[in-house]
């Protein structure tokens, strides 16, 4: 088991490294000079060469890549363009709504996919199968913003239980602060859940099919023990699978969803970022959200071999 967190550990590291380098080189490679932009275009080419220096934009690339892994390896990330901030201060507030956001995202598809999931495979070709993979099929063709829309349209702006943008932010207490949380999280949550649920359901049927299956019914087990206890555990890694993809899903969503909800979140800046040419800070938080990505998968390849037993450390 030491051998192959170790080994999975070496493919994390490999995997940052190169995200890094991608990362670096393509926003680099972009059109345009963040000194002229931040300038104007009546700048002077004396002013905008001064200004080029002072953001160490006159630097080699072999240079000013070392000296950004340097600084992410201790926390010096740099300042803003724009802001004149540092940028470990500006991720840090916007992250403070968008990890929430993600998480109760994750919660909400899980306990939907799985509940779902289990439902069709135990009814299977009966009406509750046909009719909750119908509503799956409609999550999986609805795109997440407009789903959001709607919400605000029926909770927001007709029912007027929830508000329709915003952020109450945790100070007044957890509660205003999920409350306004509640709609940005169900539409990033609707889409993946529908995904999440067919591939329960395929997974649930495959076990089901099983020889041990038959023979636990066969010993007197009820279908719901079988299923509980024997037939969810097993039908678990092909879910984790998905599950870990998923999550890059919802990081991606949240710069769509943060924008039609006005959430201050790390959606937002980085759509802030680019439309300013903020390179330092766009930077930054897409290898954060690499970071965070490769970080979920490495601990859901670790949970493969504790959710299945039959799976070989040596062949992970």
């Amino acid at each position: 088991m030491s051998l192959f967190i170790l080994r999975r550990i070496l493919t994390l590291v490999a995997t940052l490294i190169a995200a890094s380098l991608i990362i670096f080189l393509v926003l680099d490679a972009l059109p345009g000079n963040a000194a002229q932009m931040l300038m104007g275009v009546d700048a002077s080419p004396d002013a905008v060469r001064a200004l080029t220096v002072k953001l160490g934009l006159d630097q080699p690339l072999t240079y000013r890549y070392l000296l950004w892994i340097k600084g992410m390896m201790v926390g010096e990330l740099g300042n803003s363009y724009v802001y004149g901030t540092p940028v470990a201060g500006l991720i840090a507030e916007r992250l403070v709504l968008t990890v929430p956001l993600a998480i109760m995202s994750m919660l909400i598809t899980v306990v939907l996919a799985l509940a779902a999931g289990i439902y069709t495979a135990a009814n299977h070709n009966k009406l509750g199968d046909v009719g909750v993979m119908s509503l799956t099929q409609v999550g999986i063709a609805l795109p997440n913003f407009w789903f959001a829309i709607l919400l605000i349209l029926l909770f927001a702006v007709k029912l007027q239980w929830l508000s329709a943008g915003g952020f109450a932010g945790w100070d007044d207490g957890i509660w205003p602060g999920i409350r306004s949380l509640l709609l940005p999280s169900i539409s990033l949550a609707v889409v993946q859940a529908a995904i999440l649920a067919r591939v329960t359901r395929s997974a649930v049927l495959e076990v089901l099919r099983e020889d041990f299956v038959r023979t636990a019914r066969a010993k007197g087990l009820g279908k719901r023990e079988v299923l509980w206890r024997h037939v969810l555990r097993n039908a678990m890694i092909p879910v984790m699978t998905v599950m870990g993809l998923q999550f890059a899903n919802l990081l991606a969503g949240t710069i769509v969803i943060e924008n039609v909800f006005y959430l201050p979140g790390l959606g937002r800046l980085i759509f802030q970022s680019i439309a300013n040419r903020d390179l330092i800070v766009v930077r930054n938080c897409v290898m954060l959200l690499a970071a965070m990505v490769v970080t979920v998968n490495f601990v859901v390849d670790v949970l493969y071999a504790f959710i299945d037993p039959r799976i070989k450390v040596a062949n992970l």
